[in-house]
This record gives C-alpha cells, structure tokens and sequence, in this order.
C-alpha cells in the first residue's frame, strides 16, 4: 500500500506521481482526466515519458527536440512502470524509444529524437505571432458530466479566448499547480508535455454531448525549450465526414511559440443512454 502525497491547495495531492524506486511510480488522483477518476489525462502521461527520454543516456549540448505518444490503451489511475532506451545513438541525432507499462502490460509506447542544440549565433526565425497577454484571471471547472478533481483542477487555467470542452478554436494559458514527481522540479520539456495533450479540449469543435472524440496518440515538436511556468496554447480541431479529426495546436511562452502540438484522433456518436 502506499501512502498518499500530502495534499496542497486542499485536496490537491504534492504531485501527479510519487517515485517508488526502479522506474515504478504510484499515480496519484490529480492524474485523472475529465472522464473518469480512474482513468489518467495523457498530459501527465506523456511528461513522466518525456522524464525518462531526458534521463536516458544524456549527451552534453543535445536537446529533446520530438516526442510521439502512442496510446495503447486508456491508462489506469494506479502503479506504473517506465522504461526508455537509446535505439541509434548519436553525437548530433540519436533516436529513443519508451514504453509505460501497468501490470506487465503495455499501456502506452512512445519515441523521441534527441539531437545537436544548434549554435548560440544563428539567426533566430519565428513566424507565428506573439502570444495574447496572460489574463489576470483563472477559471474553475464546473461543466456538468466531466470529473474536474483530477488534471483539470491540477492545472492553472487562464482562458484567452473559447471555452473547454464547447465548440470552437481556443487559446489559454496554464501552468502545472504541482510538480510532475514529488520531490522533483519540472524540466521546460515535462511542462510542454504535461500541457500539451490538452489541445483537443482547447480547440474542440464538436459538441461532445453528442460526439466522442478520442486521441490515439500525441506528437510534440520543439524548436526551443520553454521558458518559465506560464505556457499558452492556440489549438483548433478539424473534422471530416467519413474520415476522422487532427487536432493541432501552437505553444508559446512570454517569449513567443517555441513549439507544435499534433493529435490524430476517432469520431464516433456517444452511446445512446
């Protein structure tokens, strides 16, 4: 049995995971998404992946640059295991491999390209435009049918423009209430990652009363690391007819957009009651 985080900010547990020693960590309730208690945001997810890349036979003046998420199926609110391996290693590009597991099982697999940090001197390119100011207010997630203990009520929330879970494009800023690890200080790439997995409910456009629209996997792309606890994002769903959805999405920082945010995901009625 382990013993739960301490809370913060009142029910709120110290992290989403508590490290349990030889890649095992407990998940703690925070990591629930908005559909059921028991089954886990893969915003949290895909940071303890990220965690791992980085910590896998680091090599000086390189960076994570790219990391997909496949998700094998819905993970479960309890006691992970993560592994991760180089499979090319490299100077300048070496490509990674990770997998979660619950019970022996694979729950998630996942890769990442770590390359060469480029030099200090080259000419520095941004095409997307500056992020909106980050509004002096939060918001507090009361939508009917949605568990709003976990991941949404972990996160800072700061709506620019749309609305959670209504249909449209969206912006916001956020940022982590709690630290991915207990014990651990968030790295810029935990926190894009933690973030990022959010797009879909950013940007839906469907009404999800009546669709249900599911990821099967998160691909996360940067050309910088992030820069301080506050993060926005601009995300926008696109649906086909007898095809499916891509969710995509921009990140930005106080400083501009350093980053791109892909999902590919199912549509499909919900269940009729």
């Amino acid at each position: 049995m382990v013993e739960r985080s301490r809370a913060v900010d009142g029910d709120l547990p110290e992290a989403f995971y508590e490290p349990l020693g030889g890649g095992r960590f407990a998940s703690t309730p925070a990591t629930a998404g908005p559909w059921s208690p028991s089954l886990q945001h893969a915003g949290p997810v895909a940071g303890l992946m990220g965690r791992a890349f980085e910590r896998t036979d680091p090599v000086p003046g390189t960076r994570v640059a790219r990391v997909t998420i496949e998700i094998l199926s819905p993970v479960p609110v309890a006691e992970l295991e993560v592994s991760a391996r180089v499979v090319r290693p490299g100077r300048r590009v070496a490509l990674l491999e990770g997998e979660l597991t619950h019970e022996g099982r694979p729950v998630v697999r996942a890769t990442a390209w770590r390359i060469l940090t480029a030099p200090a001197e080259v000419p520095g390119t941004v095409h997307a435009p500056a992020p909106p100011p980050l509004p002096d207010e939060g918001r507090t997630f009361t939508t009917p049918g949605l568990h709003t203990h976990g991941y949404l009520s972990a996160m800072e929330w700061r709506l620019v423009e749309g609305s959670f879970f209504e249909p449209g494009p969206g912006t916001t800023w956020a940022r982590s209430r709690i630290p991915l690890v207990a014990g651990e200080a968030d790295s810029p790439l935990v926190r894009a990652l933690t973030l990022a997995d959010s797009a879909s409910g950013v940007g839906s456009q469907l009404d999800l009363a009546k669709w249900m629209i599911i990821n099967t996997d998160l691909t996360v792309a940067l050309h910088r690391d992030p820069a301080g606890e506050w993060l926005c994002m601009a995300a926008s769903l696109s649906v086909s007819p007898r095809g499916g959805a891509l969710c995509e999405a921009t990140l930005a920082d106080g400083h501009g957009e350093f980053g791109r945010v892909l999902q590919t995901m199912i549509v499909d009625a919900q269940p009729t009651p």
